[in-house]
């Protein structure tokens, strides 16, 4: 989860899509600035800052780009 304006978020997604199996995978890149109703979701799964990866329900939290509050 991302957002679209934001360098470092563009980055890890392009480094993750690389690097990541999508046989293994559902992969699914949120621009959070393009989907503002998908940010009570992010919340709920425990995204607290972007940009942040979430596997299985663990939510890894990449580098500080944004907090979710900033965003909506």
């Amino acid at each position: 989860m991302g957002r679209g304006d934001c360098g470092v978020c563009i980055q890890v997604d392009r480094a993750i899509v690389q690097h990541l199996d999508s046989n293994r995978y559902d992969l699914e890149y949120v621009d959070l600035t393009e989907t503002p109703n998908r940010i009570a979701e992010a919340e709920s799964t425990g995204v607290k800052t972007v940009p942040a990866l979430v596997l299985d329900g663990q939510v890894f939290h990449i580098n500080f780009g944004a907090d979710l509050s900033t965003i909506a």
